[in-house]
C-alpha cells in the first residue's frame, strides 16, 4: 500500500521567484503578482487540480549581496519587489474549498503575541487550511532597516529566539483559552466565560508575555507547522516543532541521511519519527508525451537568466559571487545567512564538480531536481526519487505561471491518482487531517499539546 505524496505548489508573491528570468516569457503571468484576481485564479486551479497546499515563501529585505548593492536584484526582478504573503489568502480560501496554505513569516522580526493572533484568524477564516512555514531570516539588509543592526542576528542564536518564539505561541493557542471558554449565550448575556480564559505569564530571555491570547479556539488551535534549514541548529529546531521539513541538496543520499537524523531527534523529543514529513523541492516539465516535455523544457531554457541565479545565490549565501567566476567549483563559507545552502554543493566529493554554472546557470538545480517527460515518466522518476531520498511529497517549483502548475494539474496529478500517489478531493476538513490523516489538533507527542490547558478534554488521536 502506496501513501500519496504531500504536492505542494511553491511560489513567493514577487515577479520572479526561483525561475531566473522566465517573467520574461510569453506566457507567464506572475508580473500579475499584486492582483487579487491572480491569486484566486492560481488558488482555484491548484484546488481543482488536485494539490495539497499552496506554498508562499517570504523575504523581508532586499537581495543586495550581489556586487554590492541591490541594482541587479531590482534590474532582473529576483525576489524584488516583495508584498506581504498573508494579505492575499484570505481571499484565496473563500474561493476554494480544500487548498492548504503554508505562507512563510520570521520569528526573528515579528511579535509572537501579534502573530499568533494573525495565524488564529487566518486559520478560523480559512476553516482550518492554514500553516505557517516557520524561518529566522537571513538578510542582513532587513536586520538593517527592522531592527537597525548592520548585520543580522547570529545563525544559532537566531534558533534560540525561535524557539522561545514557537513557545508563546504554543502557549496563546493551546494554553489560554479552554474548549468550551466561548458561551455565546443570548439569554445570560454571557458570551466568554472569563474563568475559562488564561493569561500565559510568559517571561523569559527574548520575549515577555504577560496576557491571554485575544483570539477564541479556531479549528487547528496551533496551524500545520512548516521548516525549512538543515543546519544542524535547524535540524533540531525541526526536531522538535515541525510537521513538514522541507529539505533541499542535490545529492539523495544526503537527503537521507538529513531525514534520518531529523526522526532521530525527534525522538528525543519524544515524538514519533512518522509524526514529521519531508518534502523536496523539484521543478517538473511535464506534457502528454516525452518529446513535447522535452520541446517545452527547450523553450523554457532559452528564457533563463545566469545573473538572476548568482543575484539569489548571493542574497541566501551570504556570499558575493559577482566576482568569483561562474565555472570556478564552489566552495564554503562560513556565514550567518543560510549554511544549507553553501553545504549542500561543498564536500569533499564534490567540491571539483559543482559549479556556479551547474547550480543557476540552467533549468534544475537550485530550484530542485528537475523532471521533464510525459505524466509516466515523470511519475515513475518521482517515485524512484521517494525511494532514493525517503521523502514524502514534493514542494514544485514553477517555470511560468500558471502553465507550469496547470500541466501538473492536466497531465500529472491524474496519473499519481492513478497510483495512489495523490489525493482525490478532500473528504476532511483541516490541513492537517488532509496531510495526516488524523485529528485537527496536533498530535499528543508533539512538545506543543504540552502547554494546553486541560489535556484530557482536548486529546487528538494523532
Amino acid at each position: 500500500m502506496t501513501d500519496p505524496f504531500v504536492l505542494a505548489a511553491f511560489t513567493m508573491s514577487v515577479p520572479s521567484h526561483g525561475n531566473f528570468g522566465l517573467w520574461r516569457h510569453p506566457a507567464d503571468q506572475t508580473s500579475r503578482y499584486t492582483d487579487i484576481r491572480y491569486w484566486v485564479a492560481l488558488a482555484e486551479l491548484l484546488d481543482a487540480g488536485g494539490f495539497d497546499a499552496l506554498f508562499i515563501a517570504d523575504a523581508l529585505g532586499q537581495l543586495d549581496v550581489y556586487g554590492g548593492d541591490a541594482d541587479a536584484a531590482l534590474r532582473r526582478g529576483v525576489q524584488t519587489p516583495v508584498t506581504d504573503p498573508l494579505l492575499a489568502v484570505s481571499a484565496m480560501a473563500a474561493a476554494t474549498t480544500d487548498l492548504g496554505f503554508g505562507i512563510t513569516v520570521s520569528t526573528t522580526y515579528e511579535s509572537p503575541y501579534l502573530l499568533a493572533r494573525k495565524f488564529s484568524t487566518l486559520d478560523h477564516l480559512t476553516g482550518g487550511r492554514i500553516g505557517w512555514n516557520i524561518v529566522t531570516s537571513l538578510l542582513d539588509s532587513a536586520a538593517r532597516n527592522i531592527i537597525g543592526r548592520d548585520r543580522q542576528i547570529p545563525h544559532d542564536e537566531r534558533y534560540a529566539m525561535a524557539t522561545e518564539f514557537l513557545d508563546v505561541t504554543y502557549k496563546l493557542w493551546e494554553g489560554s483559552w479552554e474548549d468550551d471558554a466561548v458561551l455565546g449565550d443570548r439569554a445570560s448575556g454571557v458570551y466568554t466565560d472569563p474563568a475559562k480564559v488564561h493569561a500565559i505569564g510568559h517571561e523569559g530571555t527574548y520575549f515577555s508575555v504577560p496576557g491571554a491570547h485575544l483570539v477564541e479556539p479556531s479549528p487547528q488551535r496551533t496551524p500545520v507547522l512548516f521548516q525549512a534549514g538543515t543546519s544542524p541548529a535547524g535540524r533540531e529546531f525541526a526536531a522538535r516543532n515541525a510537521e513538514l521539513v522541507f529539505v533541499s541538496d542535490p545529492r539523495p543520499q544526503v537527503l537521507r541521511a538529513n531525514i534520518t537524523d531529523i526522526r532521530r531527534r525527534a525522538v528525543a523529543h519524544g515524538r514519533r519519527p512518522e509524526s514529521i514529513k519531508f518534502l523536496t523541492s523539484v521543478e517538473i516539465v511535464t506534457d502528454s508525451t516525452d518529446s513535447a516535455a522535452r520541446a517545452k523544457a527547450a523553450d523554457l531554457a532559452r528564457y533563463h537568466d545566469l545573473e538572476s541565479g548568482l543575484v539569489l545565490l548571493s542574497a541566501l549565501s551570504g556570499v558575493d559571487w559577482s566576482e568569483y567566476g561562474v565555472d570556478r567549483p564552489i566552495e564554503e563559507f562560513d556565514t550567518d545567512a543560510s549554511r544549507s545552502i553553501l553545504s549542500a554543493v561543498d564536500s569533499a566529493g564534490d567540491r571539483h564538480r559543482i559549479t556556479l554554472r551547474d547550480y543557476v546557470g540552467q533549468l534544475g538545480g537550485f530550484a530542485g531536481h528537475l523532471f521533464v517527460g510525459s505524466a509516466v515518466t515523470v511519475a515513475d522518476d518521482l517515485e524512484s526519487y521517494a525511494e532514493a531520498t525517503g521523502v514524502d511529497g514534493f514542494n514544485i517549483s514553477y517555470h511560468i505561471t500558471p502553465g507550469s502548475f496547470a500541466d501538473v494539474a492536466d497531465h500529472l496529478i491524474p496519473e499519481l491518482r492513478r497510483r495512489g500517489r495523490a489525493r482525490e478531493a478532500a473528504a476532511t476538513t483541516t490541513l492537517r487531517q488532509r496531510l495526516f490523516g488524523r485529528s485537527a489538533l496536533l498530535p499528543d507527542d508533539h512538545p506543543g499539546a504540552g502547554f494546553r490547558v486541560v489535556k484530557e478534554s482536548r486529546r487528538s488521536d494523532g
